[in-house]
C-alpha cells in the first residue's frame, strides 16, 4: 500500500484537489473542507489556481477548530535498495488549511499549529515510492505494512477508508518512517555492493526521554526502535540481499524518571506486574524469534533497581525464547577500552547465538528468500542511545563479517576492516548518522560515544563533544520537551484536539507558584545592575539595606524553586503521564490551583537504592 508516484495539487473552493500527473485514469482525489476523501473527474473539476508538484501527502488531520491536508513538497534521495528502489527524505512540508473561511482560529487552534509545525520541522521522515519502509526486505512481497513503524498511520485513515471502498486510493497513500535511511553503492574488496541501514522508530509509547520510559499496559514499550542492517551484492542480473535486524527498547516493566530540575531526575518503579512485560516479549518472539536481551544500565547506585526490575521480570516469565545477558558497559569499557564489547559478542555466541542467523535474498526476475533470520538481539541501556548504539554497531559489524565471508566477498581470514579501510569509514559513519538521528527524536540532542562508532576510537574531543550534549539535553528535557511531547501526541492522534471543551494550554498552578520565577529573574537584574551603576556608595546605610533585601528574594525565590523543582518542569499538557499526578489546591475553599506530584502507584528510589 505504496503511493507509486509525485503527485499534483491545486486548490478549489471545496478543498484540494491532488491528480496523479502519468495515470491515465480520469480520477482525482478531492479532498474537502470537512477532511473527507472522495474520487472526483479531474477534467471536470474547477481549481482556483494552477496545479504544482508535491512529493506526497502526508495525511489529514483535524485540529480545535478546522481541518488540515498535510503535504510533502520537497524529497532528498537517501539512496537505492536495488532495481532503482528510491529512498527518501522528507525535506520540506506545508500544513494547508481546508476550511480557513468557515472556521475561525482561535488561539488553541494556533498553539496546536505550532506543535504541529515543530514536530514537523524535527522529525527525519523517509518514504519510498516503491519499496515499503515499514517491514524488513525480506517481508517486501508482503502486501501489508507494518502500521506499528507508519508513523503517518493516524493522519492516513481518512485515505485508508477510501482504500478500503476503491483501491486506487492506494495511490495516494505515503506510508513515512520516523528515524534514519542512507544507501551508498560502492566496492568491498573491489567488489560491487550498496550497503546501508534503516531505523524504523515505533509510533506506539513514542515521545521524549524523560516523558516516555518503561512500558505500558498493552506492552508496548518506549523508544523502540528497528534496525535493519543491509548489504546487497551485484552480479551480473543477479542481486543477493543480505540482511540483519536489531532492536532497541526501554526497559520492559513499569518504571520512569521524575524530572525535578536536578540533572539526575528521581528514579521511580511502578507496579510489579509482569502481565504487560509477558504481552511485550511474546510479540517480540513471534515477531523475531528468539530474543537475545542485552542489558547496558548500571549495576551499582541510581541504575541498580531499573536492573533488578528487568531480571526479575525475564525470570518470572521463564521463557526458554528469551536469553537474558547482562553486561557491564561501563566497567567493562572504562578508561575508553571500547574495543571490549566484543566481549559481549563472545558470550552471547556461547549462549546460542549464530553469525550465520540472517536472512538472504535472492533477486532476478523473482524473489527467492534462501535464508531467514531466527532471532533478533534486543539491546537497552538506560535511554536506549549511547551505550545501546555502541553495541549494536559492533553487532553489525560482526554478522557483516560472517556476510561478506559466506559471500565469496572475502575469505574470512582477515576482518574486513583491514582488507577495505574505505569501507569501514562509511560502515562508521553511516552508523554515528543513524546514532545521532536515534537520539535527536528521544533526548533532543545527537547521541554521546559517537566518535568511537565513526572512528573506532574514544577521543578527548568526543568526551568534550559528550558534555556538550549531556548540558544540552539536561536544558531540553526539563525546560522544553513538554511542547515537544505534545507534539508527539497530536501528531500520532493519541489526543483529539476537537474533543477538548477547555483549553490544555491554561496554567493552573497557584498564582504564587507561576510568580517565583519571575521574581527571581527581576531580583537578579535589578542586583546586577545595582552593582554595576551604582548610585553612590554601595556601602552606604541605604545602599546596603536595599542590596541585602533584593538578595534575599533572589535567594527565597532560587531556593523555593529549587526546593519545589517538580513545579517549575514544562511538562506535556495534552496526554497525562502514568507516573504523575496533580493535585488541588484550595483557600478558603476556594480553587487556587494545582501543584504536581508523584502518583501513588510508583516508589521513588533514593541513591542508596531505598524506597521512600
Amino acid at each position: 500500500m505504496v503511493s507509486s508516484t509525485s503527485l499534483s495539487i491545486a486548490e478549489t473552493e471545496s478543498g484540494y484537489v491532488v491528480v496523479l500527473p502519468s495515470s491515465e485514469s480520469s480520477k482525482a482525489l478531492l479532498v474537502t473542507n470537512t477532511g473527507s476523501c472522495e474520487f472526483i473527474d479531474k477534467e471536470k473539476y474547477p481549481v482556483n489556481k494552477p496545479f504544482r508538484s508535491i512529493a506526497g501527502i502526508i495525511g489529514i488531520i483535524h485540529l480545535h477548530t478546522n481541518h488540515y491536508l498535510i503535504t510533502a513538497d520537497g524529497a532528498s534521495e537517501v539512496g537505492r535498495v536495488i532495481q532503482g528502489q528510491k529512498i527518501c527524505k522528507v525535506t520540506a512540508f506545508s500544513i494547508l488549511p481546508l476550511s480557513a473561511s468557515k472556521y475561525q482560529v482561535d488561539s488553541d487552534e494556533t498553539k496546536y499549529l505550532e506543535l504541529l509545525k515543530s514536530h514537523l520541522n524535527n522529525a527525519t521522515l523517509f518514504f519510498s515510492y516503491n519499496y515499503d519502509l515499514t517491514k524488513p526486505y525480506i517481508k517486501q512481497n508482503e502486501a501489508q505494512i507494518d502500521d506499528k513503524f507508519m508513523w503517518n498511520y493516524f493522519v492516513s485513515q481518512d485515505l485508508f477508508k477510501l482504500a478500503s471502498i476503491d483501491p486506487f486510493a492506494n495511490n495516494f497513500i505515503l506510508p513515512c518512517i520516523y528515524g534514519y535511511s542512507k544507501f551508498v553503492t560502492t566496492t568491498i574488496n573491489s567488489k560491487r555492493v550498496t550497503f546501508g541501514l534503516i531505523t524504523r522508530r515505533s509510533r506506539l509509547r513514542a515521545g521524549t526521554r524523560y516523558f516516555r520510559r518503561g512500558i505500558d499496559e498493552e506492552g508496548n514499550v518506549a523508544n523502540f526502535n528497528e534496525t535493519e542492517q543491509l548489504l546487497i551484492i551485484h552480479r551480473g542480473d543477479e542481486d543477493h540481499v543480505h540482511s540483519y535486524l536489531q532492536i532497541r527498547g526501554s526497559v520492559p516493566v513499569f518504571w520512569a524518571e521524575l524530572n525535578n530540575l536536578k540533572y539526575k531526575p528521581n528514579l521511580l518503579m511502578g507496579p510489579s506486574d509482569y502481565t504487560a512485560t509477558r504481552h511485550h516479549f511474546n510479540q517480540s518472539v513471534t515477531n523475531y524469534g528468539t530474543n537475545y536481551l542485552v542489558n547496558l544500565v548500571n549495576q551499582k547506585g541510581y541504575e541498580m533497581p531499573v536492573k533488578l526490575a528487568y531480571e526479575n521480570a525475564v525470570t518470572a516469565l521463564d521463557d526458554k525464547e528469551i536469553k537474558y545477558t547482562y553486561f557491564d558497559f561501563h566497567h567493562e569499557c572504562r578508561n575508553m577500552r571500547w574495543h571490549r564489547v566484543k566481549l559481549l559478542i563472545d558470550h552471547l555466541t556461547e549462549i546460542g547465538l549464530s553469525n550465520k542467523d540472517y536472512s538472504a535474498v535472492t533477486v532476478t526476475e523473482k524473489f527467492i528468500v534462501t535464508k531467514k533470520q531466527s532471532h533478533v538481539v534486543r539491546t537497552n541501556c538506560m535511554d536506549c542511545l549511547d551505550r545501546t548504539n555502541v553495541v549494536q554497531s559492533m553487532m553489525g559489524r560482526y554478522f557483516l563479517q560472517s556476510q561478506l565471508t559466506d559471500s565469496g566477498i572475502i575469505t574470512g581470514q582477515q576482518d574486513w576492516e583491514i582488507i577495505d579501510p574505505a569501507f569501514n569509514l562509511i560502515f562508521m559513519n553511516i552508523w554515528a548518522d543513524n546514532a545521532d538521528a536515534v537520539s535527536s527524536s528521544y533526548s533532543g540532542t545527537g547521541a554521546l560515544k559517537t566518535d568511537f562508532t565513526r572512528t573506532g576510537s574514544r577521543t578527548k574531543a568526543g568526551a568534550l563533544n559528550d558534555l556538550v550534549n549531556s548540558i544540552t539535553r539536561y536544558i531540553k528535557n526539563n525546560y522544553k520537551d513538554g511542547p515537544r511531547q505534545d507534539g508527539y501526541d497530536l501528531f500520532l492522534g493519541n489526543t483529539l484536539p476537537y474533543e477538548n471543551a477547555t483549553s490544555p494550554f491554561q496554567d493552573m498552578r497557584p498564582s504564587s507558584t507561576q510568580a517565583m520565577p519571575y521574581g527571581l529573574m527581576a531580583s537578579l537584574f535589578i542586583l546586577v545592575t545595582t552593582i554595576m551603576y551604582p548610585n553612590g556608595s554601595l556601602f552606604e546605610s541605604r545602599n546596603f539595606a536595599f542590596l541585602s533585601l533584593v538578595s534575599a528574594i533572589a535567594a527565597y525565590t532560587f531556593k523555593t524553586i529549587v526546593s519545589q523543582g517538580v513545579q517549575y518542569v514544562n511538562w506535556p499538557k495534552l496526554c497525562p503521564l502514568d507516573y504523575l499526578t496533580s493535585r488541588e489546591m484550595l483557600n478558603d475553599g476556594k480553587f487556587n490551583g494545582v501543584l504536581f506530584e508523584k502518583a501513588e502507584s510508583y516508589n521513588k528510589f533514593t541513591l542508596d537504592n531505598k524506597k521512600e
